[in-house]
């Protein structure tokens, strides 16, 4: 009988944020503005690295490839979570769910390594300056951006496999907003623990793997900089690390409590609203954070108003 309905099931439902019909306008709004800034903000910074020859340079190439990820991610969850506030049956097609987790997987891999590359750039821009045009050109650049697009695909592509290795056979509410991998194993009438497995052990590489770079980067630009006697090239040093540490904090600490804090210690509610901020208030906060911290972009946006205006 499991198995009849698991093969039958065509249809998820899935709950959404409000449980309360009064509040669905108002999240509805916010969220629907969130979603446009989000949409002009990386955009509009995409469009000005590819129209600026001057930021045609590896630091800048991996923010734009940063900023098109994150309109990505946003545009794969954000859409579908405006239709559980309107519509009152909330489904999702077996299909479309998968297609929404294989995207999600997909971006959320890449804007790991993303961050791990952004910091072993500004390592060996600041550790090592003479070097710097020799250790990361353009066309090593294009290779790293290249080898993040395919480890992507890579981790979404096994993620997705190991979910057709379950049966849906007695629920199909998803109490998420969007189709999450976690949110799916409990509701499996199969044994979920190779997943949970697989999951822990590619997404716990992953962010170990780009952590790690991460951090050792930093540590090294640490020291550089607190040897520097300058306080100009101290405070320029700063300046320039200071809005990409602060988003690999607020990237990697939602995941890390979403993807690897032990599913008992977690409610509901609390996945969600982890899910909602890497999903949706990170990639609106991004270009804000690394334009209004980088006077070369300010420069840059006030020269294409000028040209534009």
């Amino acid at each position: 009988m499991g198995t009849e309905n698991a093969t039958l099931l065509t249809e998820f439902v899935l709950t959404g944020l409000s449980h309360q019909p009064s509040w669905k306008i108002s999240p509805f709004l916010l969220f629907l503005s969130i979603y446009l800034i989000t949409i002009v903000g990386n955009l509009g910074l995409i469009i000005l690295i590819w129209n600026d020859p001057c930021l045609q340079i590896p630091m800048y190439l991996f923010l734009g490839c940063l900023a098109l990820v994150d309109t990505w991610l946003s545009t794969t969850v954000t859409p579908k979570m405006f239709l559980t506030f309107i519509d009152k049956s909330k489904l999702i097609s077996l299909s479309e769910c998968m297609i929404q987790f294989f995207s999600f997987v997909m971006c959320a891999t890449m804007e790991c390594f993303l961050l791990a590359a952004m910091a072993y750039d500004r390592y060996a821009a600041i550790c090592k300056p003479l070097l710097y045009p020799v250790i990361m050109t353009n066309r090593l650049c294009v290779r790293l951006l290249i080898l993040t697009f395919i480890t992507g695909i890579l981790h979404a592509s096994i993620q997705e496999g190991m979910l057709f290795r379950l049966t849906f056979c007695n629920l199909n509410v998803i109490h998420h907003f969007y189709c999450d991998v976690m949110p799916l194993l409990k509701i499996s009438c199969t044994d979920p623990s190779l997943n949970y497995l697989i999951v822990f052990i590619f997404s716990g590489s992953i962010q170990v793997f780009t952590i790690s770079t991460v951090l050792g980067s930093y540590t090294l630009v640490m020291f550089t900089i607190l040897r520097k006697r300058s306080s100009k090239g101290v405070k320029k040093a700063f300046s320039t690390c200071g809005a990409h540490l602060l988003s690999v904090c607020l990237y990697y600490g939602s995941l890390l409590f979403m993807y690897l804090l032990p599913a008992s210690q977690k409610a509901q509610d609390e996945d969600m609203m982890d899910s909602v901020f890497y999903t949706v208030i990170i990639p609106v906060m991004n270009p804000i954070i690394y334009s209004l911290r980088n006077k070369q972009i300010k420069d840059s946006l006030e020269k294409f108003l000028k040209r534009n205006v």
